[in-house]
């Protein structure tokens, strides 16, 4: 089953059972200075869930999404991605708990005929209605179901007790298990635990609760439903495979990589993990200027040149300028084009591609210039004979953070500095002492910049 074919098994489903299908936001969210993009399913039906209900109260969307906050993990776990599209059907003050979940369970097991013993649940440790539907009337056995606290099994997390106030409530999810991990230390490996056996497919949240000042919970008088399934997630067991970037959402764009990188490859190679990262930014891209998201050095556009000059870092050698990046934007729009028309279109094709090439073309030329200075600098730093480990160290770190936030050098090209630079440092041995040093500077930046926005993070304020 492709993954256009599951996107559009999953409305297909939600439509047979009343839902009115609401085509993906834009990542721009519309009217809501509180967030920077469109990171959930939910974020479009703001209004409803605040009880402004207009033509319908049942709804369902295949929603852009584009995080940011787990950018270390891409490429290095099975799952984590910058942009991703999250499957909801959501109900406001319409139907609750136990239709949301009998309709996901028939939707995973009968519509997808995922084997039932494959499947694993977790409910909010207080919620015994939710507890109850899934053994009683849905039948899950009692070993596979697991009660989680507030951090994993209540949306917001940990709200209860630390905010925001506002909507709120308890969680169920579903995960698929892959399999006894051989690797896994513990001893009772369960959904909560992070060695890659269960993958969570689906959460869907109960939003029962107003919480007020104090951390009280007052029950909402219309309890709604807000799902979000991971679209990649799903297509992954769907088509058999553990790792999300080994389907055919990703492996045309993987192909690509390949091609643009195989002629240079008496100069370098690209691992399976780099690959994964440039694949994950390069559909990020084509989706954040799709929606109108021009790279710049401020706000959205600075994410979005950030995730360019990641992804060039990646694919191209200081000494080689013959891999462009913005070659496989075809590629991205022929895989979603089904469900995104508008990405047919030539002329929004040759803009994005356009506006990677202006990005990448001066990011390299950077790098060429600067790069030969940053060297020279180390060679300053650690052949000066009065300076003690410390402080190299110190200086060290203040200067990855000023080559990093003035002429914006990526870790990557860093750590190549590092090697050429003939000191004998290794970038592992710098970074335990200089990156602290870099992360304290940068954090700083990022307070300024924050405390200079409007923008809070929560999309209830």
């Amino acid at each position: 089953m492709t993954g256009n074919e599951v996107r559009k098994k999953f409305l297909d489903f939600f439509a047979s059972k009343g839902h009115t299908i609401v085509t993906s936001d834009s990542l721009v969210p519309k009217n809501d200075p509180t967030v920077l993009f469109t990171t959930a399913g939910m974020q479009q039906f703001k209004r409803q869930f605040l009880g402004n209900i207009d033509e319908y109260t049942r709804a369902a969307s295949s929603q852009k999404c584009l995080r940011t906050d787990d950018l270390d993990e891409v490429g290095k776990t099975d799952f984590h991605h910058t942009f991703f599209e999250m499957l909801g059907n959501f109900s406001f003050g319409d139907y609750f708990k136990k239709d949301a979940i009998a309709w996901a369970w028939e939707f995973l097991t009968q519509e997808m005929n995922i084997p039932k013993e494959k499947l694993w649940v977790s409910v909010y440790k207080d919620d015994t209605e939710a507890e109850e539907i899934w053994l009683n009337e849905i039948g899950i056995g009692q070993d596979k179901l697991v009660r989680l606290g507030d951090k994993s099994n209540f949306w917001p997390a940990n709200a209860k007790e630390k905010g925001p106030n506002g909507p709120c409530g308890p969680c169920s999810e579903i995960f698929y298990n892959y399999g006894v991990n051989k690797n896994c230390k513990s001893e009772n490996c369960d959904p909560d635990c992070d060695c890659g056996r269960f993958s969570e497919v689906w959460n869907l949240v109960f939003t029962q609760f107003n919480r007020k000042e104090g951390g009280a919970l007052e029950p909402l008088p219309n309890k709604n439903i807000d799902t979000g399934m991971g679209l990649e997630r799903l297509v992954a067991v769907m088509q058999g495979k553990k790792n999300n970037y080994e389907t055919d959402l990703f492996q045309p764009i993987l192909d690509a990589i390949d091609r643009e990188t195989n002629a240079h490859k008496d100069k370098y190679t690209l691992d399976f993990v780099d690959k994964c990262i440039v694949a994950d930014h390069i559909r990020a891209i084509v989706f954040g200027i799709n929606d109108g998201i021009n790279p710049s050095n401020s706000g959205r556009g600075y994410v979005i040149k950030k995730l360019i000059i990641d992804a060039t870092d990646k694919m191209v050698p200081l000494e080689e300028t013959g891999v462009r990046l913005y070659k496989i934007v075809s590629v991205i729009c022929n895989i979603m084009e089904n469900h995104y028309p508008e990405l047919k279109s030539q002329k929004k094709q040759d803009h994005i591609s356009i506006m990677i090439m202006q990005i990448q073309n001066s990011y390299l030329t950077t790098r060429k210039e600067r790069l030969p200075q940053l060297i020279q600098e180390i060679n300053q730093i650690v052949d000066e004979e009065s300076p003690n480990d410390e402080e190299i160290i110190n200086l060290l770190g203040r200067l990855m953070f000023k080559y990093r936030d003035t002429f914006g050098l990526t870790e990557s090209a860093l750590k190549e500095a590092l090697d050429k630079s003939g000191t004998g440092i290794q970038m592992d041995e710098c970074i335990m002492g200089a990156h602290e040093v870099f992360n304290d500077l940068m954090k700083k930046q990022q307070n300024q910049s924050r405390a200079s926005s409007k923008m809070t993070g929560d999309v209830f304020t």
